[in-house]
């Protein structure tokens, strides 16, 4: 599942994610060593002992890291293509974490990579908070962020994991809506409550905003704390992998393996072309949406406070894409994902000339901002199914699925930081335009739709409307 305000994200993207799983099972097409996993592990907790707090615990740093940052920033009088382009690079332990996906595989188990990002994650952000009064802060908490990115895509990588390994494909279909509602709640508290409160302490306290966001980002660190002692009492091991307890030898056989057979797959060029470009526009929106709404009106901004920003992309925008989302699981999951993967693209681009309406008309109704941003994020929520979904049943099965799950979702990170890196120079060149801006973000926003139009299906899932099997 999976980092924007409302999901997102980096994406975890997904899930690790940027976004909620639907109902519908997994695809078709995995290794008999990958089916060990349709059997249920024994002796360990009730999944709704760990899930919840697996997944929330994914989704709170993705989004602090990949959208509270920017608001951060934008607080603390950082110019906007500064926020754009220094901001986008903490995607990058998100793009890069195929490199070493397959180095964890050997090295301890599962549960122990997510319960020590956990802790590396709460000293991060402890020490974002405590670099905030100094001087270079910026270079400082950047540096921070960095770590707790890396912490948090390494997180993302075990803790699928975990779900995957440790949950039959029946259990992993029963509980990938609490999965990805929980993921979403992590969202919620990320850039709802933590921005809001950041607003209420400045606003009605009359805090600076260095305190604001110190007493935040411990409060993020005091969480995250909190995950790791409580997966130190429920969190299963996941089943071993097959290299594990070997050597680095090994281990490197093993990276080099993953990599050549995942691009053995079938149409896999043409596969990643989909999913790099499936929310190349709303990557712009990601990044500039935010700043549109908090900047003043005489920038060309909406001129809202943290407090009705946190409320409407935290809050309201959350509540929509989760509904977006598990509307199109429904969907999915009684016409398939070769037949609907289209209209979850226009379902998930049309709706960015909502930005373009709002840089126009330019409201000051905050209920009238708040439902043209939830109707933007219902389309994102319908969409991101769709992306999640064809990553996990077209790219991911083989041998290696943790590893080319992971692999795949760099890739839809890669388009997250290359948007995100170039927003910046592009709101700059239209000359600060938000209009324009948006504008442009429209025309981005075609080449998605052909694409997915134009998407292989090499893979066979079960099509629950016939009782057979569709594939491209």
């Amino acid at each position: 599942m999976s980092a924007d305000l409302s999901t997102t994200g980096p994406a975890h993207s997904g899930p690790a994610h940027s976004g909620a799983l639907p109902p519908v099972v997994q695809g078709e097409g995995a290794s008999a060593s990958e089916r060990l996993a349709d059997e249920p592990t024994p002796g360990h907790r009730h999944p709704l002992f760990w899930v919840p707090s697996l997944y929330l615990a994914m989704g709170l740093p993705n989004v602090l890291v990949g959208a509270v940052a920017a608001i951060l920033y934008k607080n603390m009088g950082i110019s906007n293509e500064d926020i754009a382009l220094y901001t986008s690079q903490m995607y990058l332990p998100w793009v890069l974490k195929p490199l070493w996906s397959p180095l964890l595989e050997p090295y301890r188990t599962k549960r122990w990579w997510v319960i020590s990002m956990q802790f590396l994650m709460m000293a991060s952000l402890g020490l974002v908070a405590f670099s905030l009064p100094l001087d270079g802060f910026f270079r400082a908490s950047l540096a921070f962020f960095w770590i707790t990115g890396f912490a948090s895509a390494t997180q993302d990588i075990v803790a699928d994991g975990v779900f995957m390994t440790t949950m039959p494909l029946r259990d992993q279909a029963r509980y990938s809506g609490v999965q990805g509602m929980c993921w979403n709640l992590g969202a919620v508290v990320a850039s709802g409550l933590l921005v809001s409160l950041t607003g209420w302490l400045h606003k009605d306290l009359g805090w600076s905003w260095v305190h604001c966001w110190m007493a935040v980002m411990l409060g993020a660190a005091g969480m995250m704390g909190g995950f790791g002692l409580w997966h130190l009492r429920v969190l299963p091991p996941g089943a071993p992998s097959s290299v594990q307890g070997q050597d680095l030898r090994s281990a490197m056989v093993a990276l080099r393996e993953s990599w050549v057979t995942f691009f053995q797959k079938p149409s896999i060029w043409m596969m990643l072309a989909v999913v790099f470009f499936y929310r190349f526009g709303e990557g712009f929106i990601e990044k500039f949406g935010p700043l549109f709404l908090l900047d003043p009106r005489d920038a060309g901004g909406l001129g809202l406070d943290n407090a009705a920003l946190g409320h409407i992309y935290g809050t309201v925008g959350t509540v929509a894409f989760i509904a977006g989302a598990f509307l199109s699981g429904f969907i999915v999951a009684r016409m398939t994902l070769k037949r609907t993967f289209i209209l979850l693209a226009i379902a998930l681009n049309l709706p960015h000339v909502t930005y373009y309406y709002l840089s126009h008309a330019m409201p000051d109704n905050v209920m009238l901002i708040g439902a043209v941003v939830a109707i933007e994020k219902f389309g994102f929520g319908m969409g991101s199914v769709g992306h999640m979904l064809y990553m996990m049943q077209q790219i991911a099965p083989g041998p290696f699925k943790m590893t080319h799950y992971a692999m795949a979702t760099g890739v839809m990170a890669l388009t997250k930081w290359a948007t995100g890196s170039v927003s910046g120079w592009v709101y700059a060149a239209v000359g600060h335009q938000y209009a324009t801006f948006f504008g442009l973000v429209l025309l981005f926003s075609v080449p998605p739709i052909i694409l997915a139009w134009l998407a292989p299906f090499p893979v066979q899932a079960h099509d629950p409307s016939t009782g057979g099997s569709g594939g491209h």
